[in-house]
């Protein structure tokens, strides 16, 4: 086995080796004298705490690793828990800069809700003030019951359910839903094009998946536009439609790669016909970031999609990240060390600020970070939801912020 290898076996027995004494609270009591009417009580400046308990909740998966027989592949499998962990860890020692002790308990929920189940009556888990993951859907739902009993905030920093499937009050989505993609798609729609000469067309072969998209476009539309809107299942049915003199803006609701690229290329030609090309302009699904098509075609037909987050590897704070993470754990960040820094960082600065009140601090403080931006909105029935979205052009052969 090679060294990296063994590098990150060992990182996974120090988070589960290390011991954390739990927090004593110090409960407050009620001396408030009765109110006289000549001396209003004034409202106190929010009291900080000199320690914050956090508790996060990842992957891990250890009962699946077998030191003995462990290949470099079955090492790979746990990147995402570690490369998050580690970078989470990170942003907390940053925001820890600031004065405020944390106590980050590490929990492997080894995917499994039964094993989740059993944090319930773990004393350290019992004292949180924030507690991050479960990671994926189904452990979010499970914990839900819990979070609204205890009155205990949840964090769900990789997920991009909608948060109506948790109806959990006390839930903190990261990561936003493809409904908040579909409403800004329909928004620059409505801002930059002109509906007396465009026609807003929607790709879409109604799959589950492409459905979803689709849906939220239609109604903002439908709600705040006049746009005539044609719907197809494929570019090729929607040629024999075309009118010469139009503009269109088209929207592939598809993330589905063997679906998308001859849609790609039969729009790129549909543009650059011989006798007098389309105007065309494309918008994409959100999950083309992490796709490749011909970027001279997807960049003739000045694709656009939106996205829940961009690295600026030109940016100093994330060369800088990079070099200390690099220096720290002797290999490169990945995404989700981005990802777990910014989380790590954005609440442990809140809970340095506003100790145990820091809950009513996030509508108002908004967030720019190595890999995310976080602009909070509060729904009572389903918590606090991240609406900050970018806008990526394709452009210079690389992917642009809109705005």
């Amino acid at each position: 086995m090679n060294l990296k290898g063994n590098y990150w076996i060992l990182m996974l027995l120090v988070v589960f080796l290390a011991a954390c004494s739990p927090k004593v609270r110090t409960t407050k009591k009620d001396t408030a004298k009765p109110k006289e009417k000549e001396k209003p009580e004034e409202k106190k400046p929010t009291k900080k705490f000199s320690q914050a308990n956090v508790s996060l909740l990842v992957p891990f998966k250890l009962n699946e690793l077998h030191l003995k027989t462990a290949t470099k592949s079955d090492i790979e499998k746990f990147a995402m828990p570690i490369d998050f962990y580690q970078g989470f860890r990170m942003g907390l020692d940053s925001a820890a800069a600031a004065g405020l002790n944390f106590k980050l308990n590490v929990f492997d929920t080894q995917d499994d809700n039964a094993h989740i189940s059993s944090l319930f009556k773990n004393e350290r888990f019992k004292q949180s003030n924030l507690i991050i993951g479960p990671v994926f859907p189904d452990g979010l739902k499970y914990i839900s019951n819990y979070s609204k009993e205890n009155n205990s905030t949840i964090v769900s920093p990789l997920a991009a359910s909608n948060p109506a499937e948790f109806n959990n009050p006390n839930l903190i989505s990261i990561v936003n839903n493809i409904e908040i993609h579909g409403e800004r798609i329909g928004a620059y729609l409505s801002k930059n094009f002109n509906p007396t000469n465009t026609i807003v067309v929607i790709i879409n072969p109604k799959k589950t998946e492409d459905e979803a998209f689709a849906v939220p476009i239609r109604a903002y539309l439908r709600e705040n536009s006049k746009f005539l809107v044609q719907e197809y299942a494929s570019a090729f049915t929607f040629e024999t439609k075309m009118q010469k003199g139009k503009k269109y803006a088209i929207v592939v609701t598809s993330s589905d790669r063997a679906f998308v690229l001859p849609t790609i290329e039969k729009l790129y030609k549909l543009k650059n016909l011989a006798s007098g090309g389309y105007s065309i302009d494309l918008f994409g699904h959100p999950n083309w970031v992490k796709q490749n098509y011909p970027t001279d075609k997807i960049q003739a037909l000045n694709t656009i999609i939106t996205s829940s987050y961009k690295i600026d590897y030109k940016n100093a704070s994330v060369i800088s990240f990079i070099k200390k993470y690099r220096y720290k754990h002797g290999f490169e960040p990945g995404e989700y060390a981005f990802k777990g820094f910014d989380v790590g960082y954005y609440f442990g600065k809140l809970l340095s600020d506003h100790g145990e009140e820091y809950r009513e601090y996030l509508t108002k403080e908004k967030y720019k970070g190595l890999h995310n931006t976080f602009s909070f909105i509060h729904d009572e029935k389903l918590g606090y939801i991240n609406t900050s979205l970018m806008l990526l052009k394709y452009k210079n052969f690389a992917l642009e912020i809109v705005n």
